[in-house]
Parts: C-alpha cells; sequence; structure tokens
C-alpha cells in the first residue's frame, strides 16, 4: 500500500467518502483509511433523509450541493445510490410554525432551493393518508427524499477510486506527528478475531502532507491523539420500522413513493420503507454516549431501546397517520448519531495546527456529506471556499469548552430539531456559564440575557421582576414582546445616552520588535499611530474578509486588538498563525497574548455620554480631559473613572457621541454601579445587543458574520476607505483580481407593520432575485425597516428602488447613502 500521499482521510463513513472523493476529483494524490469496513459507523444505521430545509445560508447550500451531486452518482460510477426522489413534506400545526417556513422562504430563495406551500386541503387531495384537519399547511420540497446511506457511500467510494483515491480498509490511526513539512501518521492493521475488530502486529506509517478527519463517533480519540478539543458527542437516536400498511400498500399501487413526513410540531419524521413506516422521533431526555471513547468492542452495534422514551411520538404519528394505528413494529434501531452544541458541523482548519482538517459532529452527516466533501476540498486545494464557511468552522469554541458542556449542550441540540427556530432564539442549558462581574446587577434592572462565544450579555432589558420564561415567550418570527423595549432602548441612545456591555469583545495584545512590520502587512489599512485607534481588516489569501480589528497602537510596537465576541479562538489561530510564518520568514520577534477574559468594557453612547463621564472623571482639569482637544475622534486615552483605571477609546458601534470604556475586569462591578448612579439625572438606560444591532446599520457600520466574510472582499463591502493600496498587504493581488461581483447597500424599507426584516430576506427587481439582506431590523431615526446586504454593483447606486421578500410579499425598498443617520459624523465628533 502506499506510505506517502498529498491527503489522508481518516474516517470511512459517508461524509469521509465524500471528501475523499472530492480531493481526489480535485487531482489530490488521496488515501482514505477506515479501522472497520465502510458503513460501518453511524452511516449504516441513518434513516438516509435528505433535507433540504435549513435556516443556515452556508449549509442550505451544501444540502442543495449533496442532493444534485447523489443524483449523478449512478452515471458516474455506475452503481445506484439508492437515491429516492419522493419529495419532502413539512407539516404546520400552527400558524408560527408557518411564520418559520416563510422565513425559510427566504433562505431557500437566495441559495435557489425550490419549494412549495400547500394548503391542508391540498395535502389531502395529494396524499389521502395523511390527516389534515388540525394543520393550517405545510412547506414541500418536490427534490429531496431519502437515499440508502450505504449506496450512495460505496457509490462515492468507487467515484473516489476512479479518481486516483487509494481506500484502505481495517486500519486504525494510533498517532499524529507534524514534521513541519508533512503528518506522519502511525496506523495498525486491525484483524476480525471472534466477531472482534483487535489489533494487529502489522504496524505502519503513513506520510501526508494533509490530514482530514472524520472519524464520527470517534472524535474524542481523535480530540486525544490530536491535543486539541473537538465538541463533537454522539447522543442516542431511536427509529422504529413498522410492518406493512396495508393502506399504504392499496395506495401505492396507482401512485408514487408516499413523500417524507415531517411533523415539526409533533417532534418527527416519517418515511415509506416497504410498505410500512419508518419512525424517526427526536424526543426529550436521548442521553449523550461516548463522552471519552467508543468501546473497543462496539462496532455497527446498537443502544437498548427505549420506547416508552418515545411513546408521545410514536402516539403522534398514528394521530397523523390514522391507518398505521393497527400496524406492528418489524424493526427498531437506537444508535449513536453525533452532534454539536449549536447543531452544525465541525469544518475546516483545526485549531493549532497546520494542515490538519476537522470535518465532524454531523448529525445531518449523510445529507451533508457530499457537500462538505465539495467547499472543504476548495477550502484545502483552492485557499477558500464559494461560500463563507466560518459559521462551521471548529475554532468557533474555544478552550473554555469542556467535554460536561458539549454533552449537555449536544443532548439539548437533539431535542431541538423540531422545535420552532426563532431567528432570536436563546438556548438554555448550560447556562449560565461566562458571566462579567456586572451580571447580577443587570439582571436586577430586567436584562434578558442571550450568550455569545458561552458570555452571558443583555439582549434588552425587559420588564423589571419578570417571571421566569418571560424572554422564551417573547420569542417570535415577527415582533417579539421585547421590540417595545429594544425600540426604548434604541431611542435613548440617539436622544440622551445608553450603556451598553460589551465586555465579550475578543481581545488581543500584539508587541515585539515584529509586531508593527507584522500588522502593517496582515491587515489592509494603514496603521494608527501612538494613541490612536483605526479601523481594519485581515484578508484572506483568495482577498477575501477573515476578520475585521479595531486596532489600538498603545506604543510604539505594542496593539491592543478588539474584534467580535463570538470568534476568539477563530482571531487567535488565524493570528498566531500568520504570526510564525511571518517570523520564520525573517520578521523579528512577535508576541501575541488572549487577554479578552483581563479586560471588560461597557460602551457609553449618546448625547450625554460626555456629561455623565465628566461627573466621575478624575483628572487636573476635569472639564477637558474629555474635550476634542485632549480627546479626540478615534483616540485611546488612559483616563480614571472614580477609582476605576480605564483605558478609554472614543469610538461607538452606535454612530453617536460616546466612548468605549476597557476596564481591568475585576473593576466591572465597581464601575458599572458608578456610571449608573452617575447617568442618572442625564437619562442613562441600560441598553441591549438587539438595540445595537439596530443602531449600527443606521450608520452603516459591518457586522462580521454579516456583511463581512470570507466570500466577500472589502472592496464588494463597500470598504474603500478602510483599504490602503498604496502599501501591501496579504491578499492585496486576489482581492484586486476578484474585483466587484456584488456591493454591500443599506436600504430603507416599507414593510409589514408586524415584523422587521432579519437578514435572511431575498432582494428582487421585476420579480429577479438580485441580492440578499445580510442584516435587518428596525430604525427610530427613520421610523422604518432598515437593512444591509449585497446587490448587484449595478443596483448599488443610491435611490435604486428594490423589493424585500418578507412574509412571501414584496415590500418596496430603496437603496439610500452609507450612513444614513448623520452621514457627517458631526454627533459623533461633538465637541464640549
Amino acid at each position: 500500500m502506499k506510505t506517502h500521499v498529498k491527503a489522508l482521510v481518516v474516517g470511512g463513513g459517508a461524509v469521509g467518502t465524500g471528501i475523499a472523493y472530492h480531493l481526489a476529483k480535485a487531482g489530490w494524490d488521496t488515501m482514505l483509511v477506515e479501522r472497520d469496513e465502510l458503513t460501518s459507523g453511524s452511516t449504516w444505521h441513518a434513516a438516509g433523509l435528505l433535507p433540504l430545509f435549513n435556516m443556515s445560508y452556508a449549509t442550505t447550500h451544501i444540502h442543495k450541493y449533496s442532493v444534485d451531486f447523489y443524483k449523478g452518482l449512478e452515471a458516474e460510477t455506475g452503481l445506484d445510490a439508492g437515491f429516492y426522489v419522493v419529495g419532502n413534506l413539512r407539516m404546520a400545526q400552527r400558524q408560527e410554525r408557518m411564520d418559520e417556513y416563510m422565513l425559510y422562504s427566504s433562505v431557500a430563495e437566495t441559495a435557489g432551493v425550490y419549494h412549495e406551500f400547500l394548503s391542508p386541503s391540498q395535502i389531502k387531495d395529494r396524499w389521502p393518508l395523511v390527516r389534515t384537519d388540525d394543520l393550517v399547511g405545510a412547506l414541500y420540497h418536490p427534490q429531496d427524499g431519502y437515499i440508502n446511506p450505504a449506496d450512495v457511500t460505496q457509490a462515492m467510494a468507487k467515484g473516489a477510486r476512479q479518481h486516483g483515491a487509494t481506500l484502505e480498509r481495517k486500519v486504525q490511526v494510533d498517532a499524529y506527528r507534524w514534521t513541519g513539512s508533512e503528518w506522519i501518521v502511525s496506523c495498525t492493521r486491525m484483524a476480525e478475531t471472534g466477531g472482534r475488530l483487535v489489533p494487529s502486529d502489522d504496524k505502519f506509517e503513513i506520510h501526508a502532507e494533509h490530514v482530514v478527519t472524520a472519524t464520527g463517533n470517534h472524535a474524542q480519540r481523535t480530540a486525544r491523539l490530536l491535543g486539541i478539543k473537538i465538541p463533537a458527542i454522539p447522543v442516542e437516536h431511536q427509529y422504529i420500522v413498522t410492518e406493512p400498511d396495508l393502506a399504504l400498500v392499496e395506495w401505492r399501487k396507482t401512485n408514487p413513493q408516499h413523500p417524507v413526513l415531517r411533523d415539526a410540531d409533533a417532534k418527527w419524521y416519517v418515511r415509506e420503507e416497504r410498505g410500512g413506516w419508518i419512525l424517526g422521533p427526536y424526543e426529550y431526555g436521548a442521553p449523550a454516549r461516548f463522552l471519552y471513547d467508543v468501546p473497543e468492542a462496539f462496532r455497527a452495534d446498537l443502544f437498548p431501546l427505549d420506547l416508552e422514551r418515545i411513546e408521545a411520538e410514536y402516539l403522534s404519528m398514528i394521530h397523523r397517520l390514522p391507518s398505521s394505528e393497527t400496524v406492528g413494529l418489524k424493526d427498531d434501531f437506537n444508535g449513536p448519531i453525533c452532534y454539536t452544541p449549536d447543531g452544525n458541523p465541525l469544518v475546516g482548519p483545526a485549531p493549532g495546527l497546520r494542515n490538519m482538517w476537522l470535518a465532524e459532529g454531523f448529525s445531518f452527516g449523510i445529507t451533508a456529506a457530499g457537500g462538505t466533501g465539495h467547499y472543504l476540498a476548495q477550502l484545502m486545494t483552492e485557499g477558500e471556499a464559494e461560500i463563507d464557511m466560518a459559521s462551521l468552522d471548529p475554532k468557533r469554541y474555544g478552550s473554555w469548552m469542556t467535554t460536561e458542556y458539549a454533552a449537555r449542550k449536544n443532548e439539548e441540540c437533539y431535542n431541538h430539531v423540531f422545535i420552532l427556530h426563532h431567528p432570536d432564539e436563546e438556548r438554555e442549558a448550560c447556562r449560565p456559564l461566562r458571566t462579567a462581574p456586572a451580571y447580577d446587577r443587570q439582571l436586577a434592572l430586567g436584562a434578558q440575557m442571550g450568550q455569545v462565544n458561552g458570555w452571558e450579555r443583555p439582549n434588552y432589558y425587559g420588564p423589571v421582576g419578570a417571571p421566569a420564561g418571560y424572554d422564551h415567550d417573547s420569542r417570535s418570527f415577527r415582533r417579539g414582546a421585547w421590540w417595545p423595549y429594544a425600540v426604548a432602548e434604541a431611542k435613548a441612545v440617539r436622544e440622551t445616552c445608553g450603556i451598553i456591555d460589551a465586555s465579550a469583545f475578543t481581545k488581543h495584545l500584539v508587541r515585539g520588535p515584529g509586531a508593527t512590520a507584522f500588522l502593517d502587512h496582515f491587515t489592509c489599512n494603514k496603521l494608527p499611530s501612538v494613541g490612536r485607534i483605526n479601523l481594519t481588516y485581515a484578508l484572506t489569501e483568495a482577498g477575501t474578509t477573515r476578520t475585521e480589528y479595531t486596532i489600538v497602537r498603545l506604543a510604539q510596537d505594542e496593539y491592543y486588538l478588539i474584534s467580535a465576541g463570538a470568534w476568539t479562538a477563530y482571531d487567535y489561530d488565524f493570528m498566531q498563525k500568520a504570526a510564525d510564518d511571518w517570523m520564520a520568514g525573517g520578521g523579528g520577534h512577535i508576541d501575541i497574548h488572549d487577554v479578552t477574559t483581563q479586560w471588560g468594557v461597557f460602551a457609553l453612547a449618546g448625547p450625554t455620554a460626555r456629561d455623565i463621564l465628566k461627573e466621575i472623571v478624575k483628572d487636573r482639569e476635569p472639564e477637558t480631559v474629555l474635550s476634542n482637544k485632549r480627546f479626540p475622534w478615534l483616540s485611546m486615552r488612559n483616563i480614571e473613572l472614580g477609582m476605576c483605571p480605564v483605558r478609554a477609546i472614543r469610538v461607538a458601534y452606535t454612530g453617536e457621541l460616546g466612548w468605549e470604556l476597557h476596564y481591568p475586569i475585576e473593576f466591572g462591578r465597581y464601575l458599572w454601579d458608578l456610571l449608573l448612579k452617575a447617568g442618572e439625572r442625564h437619562g442613562l438606560k441600560p441598553v441591549g445587543a438587539r438595540a445595537q444591532n439596530w443602531l449600527r446599520q443606521e450608520k452603516s457600520y459591518r457586522a462580521f458574520g454579516n456583511e463581512l466574510g470570507r466570500d466577500a472582499t472589502p472592496l464588494e463591502a463597500a470598504l474603500d476607505r478602510f483599504v490602503d493600496l498604496t502599501k501591501d498587504f496579504r491578499g492585496k493581488e486576489a482581492m484586486l483580481k476578484t474585483g466587484i461581483r456584488s456591493k454591500c447597500v443599506t436600504l430603507l424599507i416599507d414593510g409589514p407593520t408586524d415584523t422587521d426584516p432579519w437578514g435572511k430576506e431575498a432582494l428582487l427587481l421585476n420579480g429577479e432575485k438580485i441580492g440578499r439582506l445580510t442584516s435587518g431590523g428596525w430604525s427610530v431615526a427613520f421610523d422604518k425597516q432598515i437593512g444591509m446586504g449585497y446587490v448587484r454593483p449595478d443596483l448599488a447606486e443610491v435611490g435604486t428602488k428594490l423589493k424585500v421578500k418578507i412574509q412571501l410579499k414584496e415590500w418596496d425598498a430603496v437603496v439610500v447613502e452609507d450612513s444614513p443617520h448623520d452621514p457627517a459624523n458631526a454627533r459623533i465628533r461633538l465637541d464640549g
């Protein structure tokens, strides 16, 4: 067998074979090793459903690619992949579920996924076995269905071989060692002994430039071998197969296969299986398994059944399909399916390692296998994928993540598969976990918390003393009960002053003799002078936006970098690897420290912000310390507020006169109390993240993960003023070569009276899709809906009239100038 390859894929399930296929097709010398037989992990007992439905833009593209790809496998390989294009009927028992489907429709339209809406009578006419008297409608995908997991895996495996890949079974990976230029992977040939799989004496090494792990249920062992954390832990999933249903058998004599049924409000899917039905519930109480290891004796095995746990779902299937009431059970399964805390797989570079790629944590692995292979192969062979893969990046979880956290969150994720996924959803498990010092103070003021990267942060301040579950009950696909509170908070920032806890911001200290030259090449804008700040971007090698930074220059070779709170490990890993490369190329020494947990942040913004600070600032000339002369816009000063030392930055994400107050974390409670007391007679109001999100759109401030990402360049994001084309920087030539494929714009929208855009909606011109929103909300300055998004470059001119699709209707929208609120920034620069 081969011992030297370009890429080694570890794991022979559907995901691993999909990756091997696409890497080989891209021209890489590829080998796949599997410790048992192909499909012997979760693949063999998967139900094989291929749902196109997904609220994530990236995951929708992955699923769509898979569905299209699988349809052509037989023509390419000669093997029937077992794809039954029967359609997928997603039913709704209540209007709120239909609201969810209408929001999904926007995502689907932007990704080109065909779908239909059906009334109860239309459902009954097409599929008379379905009870519809308590339904309000359904979403129908006629182009998906289900597939035989073993067949599609074998078809991809054959396709991989046809493209030159080598697939080796009964090979276990025991160790990984990076030499600086390649991975040396220690392996053992496995042998069958009495039905058990045991290591033999045949040990060998494989040398690979790149390694991809797709180890499924064995992800914790993989993490241990690599010395990293992977929050992929399996959860039990049961499904049952019934005997033939005579009514179904009769109906099938004159009809094609029944579509896959999903009754989300009843928490199950059902599909046809040899004249009977397969019921797959997503019940409460399914436990996580294999928190540390898969037992050596566990191969293509199952767990004992717990039918009592799925009794309610079984009875609801009988309610929805009355003919199934007298049908007996034929077979049953309870096997491990891997999950992650947010339900999205972990796809991309492993943290801290070179040329090591993860493809772990697939709860819908059959659906995602083809698309994951395609887009991961693009990442590996071309440097970036055509879609932004950041939402799937393994580094979205930092080193704070523990086994207990992953297990409990994965259990929650399992039982949340069929809940209503509101855009304002906040899941409750494992919270609170990471809290800033003023957390209890904020709760006492009515703060309703969300979480970002494990941190608790106020989303809005509801009624003081609100009962438990208030926030949960306030959620909606339209305007939730939280909406008027967010409006009042946004108005306070525009009219008096608001205080926002932004402690979750990511903060890095970059210093050393090589820091200045490194950051100058690493980012696209000029570096600020000492005591000043600048907004800048780090680019990918493809010239797209990798990270947004606010850079504060503390000294000649010392910098304080602030970036998005959700991406701490993601940003650190990227910057540290780039710095290592810089030093290896002869650059001076650079130290990079993640200081996120050392500094808390309060953002104070609004017309009375300076008046509030004047009451508590300690300075020999307190009347001038905050003036434009001594403390100009876009500068940093070390000041004292009461007894608290503060690194104050004159900038405001809301576009008002304001300061970010970065304080040593242990002073947080003291400073919060001090600011609120000083603000009592100046209209100070605590403000949450939702109002801040609306306010930043009124200033056209782009947000990372929304307007900014790895599928658009800074020039496409209309950030030309932050790009210094007179200097050389990482990704510059690729950015210029890419040109302008689309352009980021701000729009004001005359939308419905009870719903604001969420940033998932399609933008239309004469019925044709010409772009999509990436952010949305309500503007208190203009008293109407506002949004940001991308359109064709020829439609980015101010005054262009478009349509936004909200709740399946088209609403008028107009492109406005950047920063429609206070475009001259007069309010931010206000002196005093």
